[in-house]
Protein backbone atom coordinates (compact mmCIF):
# COMPACT_ATOMS: atom_id res chain seq x y z
CA UNK A 1 0.00 0.00 0.00
CA UNK A 2 0.97 3.65 -0.41
CA UNK A 3 3.34 4.58 2.41
CA UNK A 4 2.11 8.19 2.25
CA UNK A 5 -1.34 7.43 3.59
CA UNK A 6 -1.86 10.00 6.34
CA UNK A 7 -5.40 9.22 7.46
CA UNK A 8 -6.82 6.07 8.96
CA UNK A 9 -9.05 3.55 7.27
CA UNK A 10 -12.50 4.14 5.82
CA UNK A 11 -15.28 1.82 4.71
CA UNK A 12 -18.02 2.57 2.19
CA UNK A 13 -20.86 0.10 1.71
CA UNK A 14 -22.60 -0.19 -1.65
CA UNK A 15 -19.52 1.38 -3.22
CA UNK A 16 -19.35 -0.60 -6.45
CA UNK A 17 -21.13 2.06 -8.50
CA UNK A 18 -23.08 5.29 -8.37
CA UNK A 19 -22.96 7.45 -5.27
CA UNK A 20 -21.01 4.97 -3.16
CA UNK A 21 -18.24 4.86 -5.73
CA UNK A 22 -17.90 8.65 -5.70
CA UNK A 23 -17.86 8.77 -1.91
CA UNK A 24 -15.08 6.17 -1.93
CA UNK A 25 -13.22 8.36 -4.42
CA UNK A 26 -13.55 11.36 -2.11
CA UNK A 27 -12.16 9.42 0.84
CA UNK A 28 -9.21 8.16 -1.20
CA UNK A 29 -8.48 11.75 -2.22
CA UNK A 30 -8.54 12.74 1.45
CA UNK A 31 -5.80 10.23 2.22
CA UNK A 32 -7.76 7.31 3.63
CA UNK A 33 -7.21 3.69 2.84
CA UNK A 34 -10.71 2.80 1.65
CA UNK A 35 -12.41 -0.56 1.82
CA UNK A 36 -14.74 -0.58 -1.19
CA UNK A 37 -17.53 -2.97 -0.27
CA UNK A 38 -20.47 -4.16 -2.30
CA UNK A 39 -22.68 -7.22 -2.52
CA UNK A 40 -21.55 -7.43 -6.16
CA UNK A 41 -17.94 -8.63 -6.13
CA UNK A 42 -17.22 -7.58 -9.72
CA UNK A 43 -18.27 -3.95 -9.27
CA UNK A 44 -16.36 -3.67 -5.97
CA UNK A 45 -13.20 -4.95 -7.63
CA UNK A 46 -13.60 -2.69 -10.66
CA UNK A 47 -14.09 0.39 -8.49
CA UNK A 48 -11.14 -0.44 -6.25
CA UNK A 49 -8.93 -0.95 -9.29
CA UNK A 50 -10.03 2.39 -10.71
CA UNK A 51 -9.37 4.24 -7.45
CA UNK A 52 -5.82 2.93 -7.11
CA UNK A 53 -3.67 1.46 -4.40
CA UNK A 54 -5.46 3.23 -1.56
CA UNK A 55 -8.63 1.26 -2.31
CA UNK A 56 -9.29 -2.40 -1.50
CA UNK A 57 -12.32 -4.38 -2.66
CA UNK A 58 -14.36 -6.62 -0.39
CA UNK A 59 -17.64 -8.39 -1.03
CA UNK A 60 -20.11 -7.53 1.72
CA UNK A 61 -23.77 -8.16 2.42
CA UNK A 62 -24.65 -5.54 5.04
CA UNK A 63 -27.44 -7.75 6.38
CA UNK A 64 -24.80 -10.14 7.77
CA UNK A 65 -23.56 -8.67 11.04
CA UNK A 66 -20.61 -11.06 11.31
CA UNK A 67 -19.47 -10.14 7.81
CA UNK A 68 -19.76 -6.43 8.62
CA UNK A 69 -17.63 -6.89 11.74
CA UNK A 70 -15.07 -8.82 9.68
CA UNK A 71 -14.91 -5.93 7.17
CA UNK A 72 -14.28 -3.55 10.04
CA UNK A 73 -11.48 -5.73 11.37
CA UNK A 74 -10.02 -5.97 7.87
CA UNK A 75 -9.68 -2.22 7.39
CA UNK A 76 -8.21 -1.77 10.88
CA UNK A 77 -5.63 -4.48 10.16
CA UNK A 78 -4.67 -2.70 6.95
CA UNK A 79 -4.77 0.93 8.10
CA UNK A 80 -4.18 0.74 11.83
CA UNK A 81 -7.48 2.36 12.77
CA UNK A 82 -10.93 3.17 11.44
CA UNK A 83 -11.69 6.86 10.92
CA UNK A 84 -14.79 6.87 8.72
CA UNK A 85 -17.59 4.41 8.03
CA UNK A 86 -20.19 5.29 5.38
CA UNK A 87 -23.43 3.31 5.31
CA UNK A 88 -24.45 3.88 1.70
CA UNK A 89 -25.85 0.50 0.60
CA UNK A 90 -29.55 0.71 -0.15
CA UNK A 91 -32.43 -1.00 -1.94
CA UNK A 92 -35.67 0.51 -3.21
CA UNK A 93 -38.73 -1.28 -4.56
CA UNK A 94 -41.68 0.98 -5.32
CA UNK A 95 -45.41 0.48 -5.22
CA UNK A 96 -48.11 0.25 -2.54
CA UNK A 97 -46.97 -1.82 0.44
CA UNK A 98 -49.91 -4.19 0.03
CA UNK A 99 -48.64 -5.15 -3.43
CA UNK A 100 -45.16 -6.10 -2.17
CA UNK A 101 -44.53 -9.61 -0.98
CA UNK A 102 -42.88 -10.44 2.32
CA UNK A 103 -39.39 -11.13 0.88
CA UNK A 104 -39.44 -7.74 -0.87
CA UNK A 105 -40.45 -5.91 2.27
CA UNK A 106 -37.88 -7.77 4.31
CA UNK A 107 -35.13 -7.00 1.79
CA UNK A 108 -35.67 -3.23 2.04
CA UNK A 109 -35.90 -3.20 5.81
CA UNK A 110 -32.88 -5.45 6.27
CA UNK A 111 -30.59 -3.65 3.82
CA UNK A 112 -31.65 -0.07 4.53
CA UNK A 113 -32.31 -0.22 8.27
CA UNK A 114 -30.58 -3.32 9.65
CA UNK A 115 -27.61 -2.76 7.33
CA UNK A 116 -27.21 0.75 8.71
CA UNK A 117 -27.47 -0.55 12.26
CA UNK A 118 -24.93 -3.31 11.62
CA UNK A 119 -22.42 -0.94 10.04
CA UNK A 120 -22.83 1.73 12.69
CA UNK A 121 -22.40 -0.67 15.60
CA UNK A 122 -19.36 -2.39 14.08
CA UNK A 123 -17.79 1.01 13.45
CA UNK A 124 -18.56 2.28 16.96
CA UNK A 125 -16.95 -0.76 18.56
CA UNK A 126 -13.77 -0.14 16.59
CA UNK A 127 -13.80 3.64 17.02
CA UNK A 128 -14.26 3.45 20.78
CA UNK A 129 -11.32 1.07 21.09
CA UNK A 130 -10.52 -1.09 24.12
CA UNK A 131 -9.68 1.94 26.25
CA UNK A 132 -12.27 4.35 24.87
CA UNK A 133 -9.66 6.78 23.55
CA UNK A 134 -10.32 6.31 19.84
CA UNK A 135 -12.71 8.35 17.74
CA UNK A 136 -14.25 8.55 14.31
CA UNK A 137 -17.22 9.47 12.16
CA UNK A 138 -20.14 7.39 10.89
CA UNK A 139 -21.97 8.86 7.90
CA UNK A 140 -25.34 7.37 7.04
CA UNK A 141 -26.72 8.04 3.57
CA UNK A 142 -30.43 8.08 4.21
CA UNK A 143 -33.03 9.92 2.07
CA UNK A 144 -35.62 12.67 2.24
CA UNK A 145 -37.98 9.68 2.40
CA UNK A 146 -36.73 9.26 5.95
CA UNK A 147 -38.22 12.62 6.92
CA UNK A 148 -41.77 12.50 5.58
CA UNK A 149 -44.48 10.51 3.83
CA UNK A 150 -43.70 9.29 0.30
CA UNK A 151 -46.44 7.91 -1.93
CA UNK A 152 -45.38 4.70 -3.63
CA UNK A 153 -42.47 4.12 -1.25
CA UNK A 154 -44.07 3.19 2.09
CA UNK A 155 -41.76 0.34 3.07
CA UNK A 156 -38.69 2.13 1.72
CA UNK A 157 -39.66 5.26 3.69
CA UNK A 158 -40.21 3.15 6.81
CA UNK A 159 -36.72 1.69 6.49
CA UNK A 160 -35.23 5.17 6.09
CA UNK A 161 -37.19 6.57 9.03
CA UNK A 162 -35.74 3.69 11.05
CA UNK A 163 -32.22 4.58 9.93
CA UNK A 164 -32.59 8.18 11.05
CA UNK A 165 -34.27 7.22 14.32
CA UNK A 166 -31.48 4.79 15.11
CA UNK A 167 -28.76 7.28 14.17
CA UNK A 168 -30.11 10.12 16.29
CA UNK A 169 -30.88 7.87 19.25
CA UNK A 170 -27.41 6.35 19.11
CA UNK A 171 -25.90 9.83 19.10
CA UNK A 172 -27.96 10.58 22.21
CA UNK A 173 -26.56 7.43 23.84
CA UNK A 174 -22.99 8.37 22.92
CA UNK A 175 -23.31 11.83 24.40
CA UNK A 176 -25.10 10.51 27.50
CA UNK A 177 -22.14 8.15 27.99
CA UNK A 178 -19.75 11.09 27.76
CA UNK A 179 -18.35 10.02 24.38
CA UNK A 180 -17.51 13.18 22.45
CA UNK A 181 -14.98 11.96 19.89
CA UNK A 182 -17.41 9.95 17.74
CA UNK A 183 -19.98 11.59 15.47
CA UNK A 184 -22.87 10.30 13.38
CA UNK A 185 -24.08 12.37 10.43
CA UNK A 186 -27.14 11.59 8.31
CA UNK A 187 -27.27 12.81 4.70
CA UNK A 188 -30.82 12.94 3.33
CA UNK A 189 -30.79 13.55 -0.43
CA UNK A 190 -33.65 13.97 -2.85
CA UNK A 191 -33.67 11.77 -5.97
CA UNK A 192 -30.13 11.15 -7.26
CA UNK A 193 -29.54 10.55 -10.97
CA UNK A 194 -27.75 7.24 -10.58
CA UNK A 195 -28.37 3.82 -12.14
CA UNK A 196 -30.69 2.95 -9.25
CA UNK A 197 -33.01 5.86 -10.09
CA UNK A 198 -32.62 5.34 -13.83
CA UNK A 199 -34.10 1.88 -13.33
CA UNK A 200 -37.26 3.61 -12.03
CA UNK A 201 -37.70 5.88 -15.03
CA UNK A 202 -40.75 4.01 -16.32
CA UNK A 203 -42.22 3.31 -12.87
CA UNK A 204 -45.22 5.52 -11.94
CA UNK A 205 -44.87 4.49 -8.28
CA UNK A 206 -41.46 6.20 -8.17
CA UNK A 207 -42.79 9.53 -9.45
CA UNK A 208 -42.08 11.47 -6.24
CA UNK A 209 -38.37 10.75 -6.62
CA UNK A 210 -38.51 12.69 -9.91
CA UNK A 211 -40.60 15.61 -8.61
CA UNK A 212 -37.66 17.81 -7.64
CA UNK A 213 -34.42 18.75 -9.35
CA UNK A 214 -32.60 15.47 -9.91
CA UNK A 215 -29.35 15.53 -7.99
CA UNK A 216 -26.03 14.45 -9.42
CA UNK A 217 -23.83 12.22 -7.23
CA UNK A 218 -21.41 15.17 -6.96
CA UNK A 219 -24.09 17.16 -5.11
CA UNK A 220 -24.31 14.52 -2.40
CA UNK A 221 -20.54 13.98 -2.33
CA UNK A 222 -20.19 17.69 -1.59
CA UNK A 223 -22.55 17.28 1.37
CA UNK A 224 -20.44 14.36 2.60
CA UNK A 225 -17.32 16.50 2.22
CA UNK A 226 -18.87 19.19 4.40
CA UNK A 227 -19.90 16.88 7.22
CA UNK A 228 -16.48 15.23 7.20
CA UNK A 229 -15.08 18.66 8.05
CA UNK A 230 -17.95 19.66 10.31
CA UNK A 231 -20.26 16.84 11.51
CA UNK A 232 -23.97 17.57 11.34
CA UNK A 233 -26.77 15.35 12.63
CA UNK A 234 -29.08 15.72 9.61
CA UNK A 235 -28.32 17.36 6.28
CA UNK A 236 -31.04 17.60 3.63
CA UNK A 237 -29.95 17.90 0.01
CA UNK A 238 -31.02 20.28 -1.42
CA UNK A 239 -31.80 22.46 1.58
CA UNK A 240 -34.94 24.03 0.08
CA UNK A 241 -36.49 20.65 -0.64
CA UNK A 242 -35.53 19.55 2.86
CA UNK A 243 -37.33 22.54 4.35
CA UNK A 244 -40.46 21.66 2.38
CA UNK A 245 -40.30 18.05 3.52
CA UNK A 246 -39.85 19.07 7.15
CA UNK A 247 -42.84 21.41 6.87
CA UNK A 248 -44.90 18.54 5.52
CA UNK A 249 -43.73 16.30 8.35
CA UNK A 250 -44.84 18.93 10.87
CA UNK A 251 -48.25 19.18 9.19
CA UNK A 252 -48.92 15.67 7.82
CA UNK A 253 -52.43 16.47 6.60
CA UNK A 254 -50.97 19.18 4.39
CA UNK A 255 -48.29 16.79 3.15
CA UNK A 256 -50.87 14.19 2.13
CA UNK A 257 -53.05 16.83 0.47
CA UNK A 258 -50.28 18.17 -1.79
CA UNK A 259 -48.64 14.81 -2.54
CA UNK A 260 -50.71 14.26 -5.72
CA UNK A 261 -49.41 17.55 -7.12
CA UNK A 262 -45.81 16.42 -6.74
CA UNK A 263 -46.62 12.95 -8.09
CA UNK A 264 -48.00 14.56 -11.27
CA UNK A 265 -44.91 16.72 -11.56
CA UNK A 266 -42.69 13.68 -11.17
CA UNK A 267 -44.61 11.76 -13.83
CA UNK A 268 -44.12 14.66 -16.26
CA UNK A 269 -40.39 14.51 -15.63
CA UNK A 270 -40.31 10.75 -16.14
CA UNK A 271 -42.18 11.04 -19.44
CA UNK A 272 -39.90 13.86 -20.58
CA UNK A 273 -36.79 11.79 -19.87
CA UNK A 274 -38.26 8.73 -21.55
CA UNK A 275 -39.18 10.80 -24.59
CA UNK A 276 -35.58 12.00 -24.74
CA UNK A 277 -34.59 8.37 -25.15
CA UNK A 278 -32.64 8.13 -21.92
CA UNK A 279 -29.89 10.33 -23.30
CA UNK A 280 -29.42 11.89 -19.88
CA UNK A 281 -29.05 8.51 -18.18
CA UNK A 282 -26.03 7.91 -15.99
CA UNK A 283 -23.35 5.54 -17.17
CA UNK A 284 -24.57 2.04 -16.49
CA UNK A 285 -22.44 -0.99 -15.66
CA UNK A 286 -21.98 -3.58 -18.37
Amino acid sequence: MDSEITAGGAVVTGAGRGLGKEIARLLVERGHLVLVTDVDEATAQATAAELGDRAVARTLDVRDHAAVVAACEDVVARAGRLDVWVNNAGVIVTGPAWEQDEPTRRLMVEVNALGTINGTLAALTSMRGPDGTGGGHVINIVSLAGLSAVAGEAVYAASKHAAIGFSLSTMADLRAAGIRNIDISCICPDGIWTPMLYDKLDDPAAALSFSGTLLQPADVVQAVRKVLDRPRLVTAVPRARGALVRFGDTFPAFSLAVAPVFVKKGRRTQRKLLKAGGTRAPQRPE
